[in-house]
């Protein structure tokens, strides 16, 4: 079996995670992609632990963090800085259908690795630049990180616990939300490019940014403000529109009880010896609720808190009412339904060690995606991308090798 995208050369020139990101996604889909990465440095997520795996001599290898967004990928080790270099990876462009960065605006024009230089001689590339703010506006020259996005696009001042109530103040989410959205988006976007090529035989340039996708996944809050007029407050853990939809302490713990429908709430009343409630003309529909928030709420906490969380979800299962425990990360890798969609994968690198993946959650019938390559070490792949695409003999290799532009 091969991936849908087996066809498909990348070149990336990103790094962190948004970019990287969106290359193994497309790596995981089957295309080749060519990890360009400074010579001695590499990529700057490489370092950034701990934890580290081992290496197969005891040395301390590559972070986690790296580890997480660079499977399937060849890393070929080129300086950028030295024309030599910067002809290179002009030649690749060339020969290859996708070209993915996150440099700054302008920042790839002087080594004349912008569209507009690359485009003449490959008129079907497709041209992927991930920015914080976007090429154009008056944040364009900005540097954008996930953090400071998170804070300015909105999503912080709705998480976390509301004004007033200890622990009140707002929160970033646990993972860089607003880089992996962006990767994502960027893979939705070449897609759709490569499609729209494969009918009009032309490329295109993808302009995408961190900000405009941390305002665009607001969602139904985003637009909770347009409709209304009023901002969206903190709410903890419980949802705008819909209630009871929260955690709850009960006898040993906590439980997210997620009632989304009428008929839910007066089985989850019934469930809970709380059936008056559902009778009540301040809680009979969702819209009154919602309204009255505080009453219910205070209601249902005292019930919750008589049984145990199991107890719990047993009892809610059996009635399909939605609900679950708040999970470890350790209690999430130990769970039989991830354990048994096989969430947790093994690679083993080119020189024998063993590293751990989380596998992609895109299930493809006829295309299953393979996991044969693990993060590569640093230009572990220049002699062979350079041999065969290239068609560059060792001699060569070996002279680039010595002046320094690959490594």
């Amino acid at each position: 079996m091969t991936g849908p995208l087996e066809h498909i050369r990348v070149l990336d020139l990103s790094r962190v995670l948004a970019g990287p990101w969106a290359s193994q996604m497309l790596a995981d889909f089957g295309a080749e992609v060519i990890k360009i990465e400074r010579p001695g440095e590499g990529d700057d997520t490489r370092g950034w632990g701990p934890p580290f795996i081992t290496n197969a001599d005891g040395s301390r290898g590559e972070a986690a963090y790296y580890l997480s967004a660079n499977r399937g990928k060849k890393s070929v080790a080129v300086d950028m800085a030295k024309p030599e270099g910067q002809r290179l990876i002009r030649e690749l462009a060339a020969k290859s259908d996708i070209l993915l960065e996150n440099f700054k605006v302008g920042g790839l024009k002087k080594y004349g690795l912008d569209y507009q230089s690359l485009r003449p001689a490959n008129p079907k590339l497709i041209y992927c630049s991930i920015t914080g703010f976007g090429q154009d506006g008056p944040y364009a020259r900005r540097a954008g990180y996930d953090f400071m996005i998170q804070g300015m696009g909105g999503i912080m001042s709705i998480t976390g616990v509301a004004d007033g109530e200890p622990g009140g103040g707002p929160v970033k989410c646990g993972v860089a939300f607003a880089d992996l959205f962006t990767g994502l988006y960027s893979v939705s976007g070449i897609l759709a490019a490569l499609v729209h090529r494969e009918r009009s035989g032309e490329g295109q340039y993808i302009d995408i940014a961190l900000l405009d996708t941390q305002v665009a996944v607001l969602a139904n809050q985003g637009l909770n403000y347009l409709v209304s007029g009023a901002s969206p407050a903190r709410l903890g853990n419980a949802h705008p529109n819909i209630v009871p939809y929260q955690t709850f302490a009960t006898k040993d713990g906590h439980i997210i009880i997620t009632v989304g429908t009428d008929r839910q709430f007066r089985e989850f009343c019934r469930i809970a010896e709380l059936g008056a409630l559902a009778d009540d003309p301040r809680f009979s529909n969702n819209r009154q609720r919602v309204e009255n928030r505080a009453n219910l709420v205070a209601l249902i906490a005292k019930a919750m808190i008589t049984r145990t969380t199991q107890a719990w979800i047993d009892a809610l299962e059996a009635a399909a009412i939605p609900c679950g425990p708040i999970n470890s990360i350790e209690q999430v890798f130990a769970d039989r339904q991830v354990l048994h969609r096989g969430m947790k994968v093994e690679l083993t690198r080119g020189d024998g060690v063993k590293t751990p993946g989380i596998a992609n959650p895109v299930r493809f019938e006829r295309t299953p995606v393979g996991y044969e390559r693990a993060a590569p070490l640093l230009g572990a792949d220049t002699d062979e991308v350079l041999h065969s695409i290239l068609k560059l003999d060792k001699d060569r290799i070996a002279a680039l090798k010595r002046s320094g532009v690959v490594g």
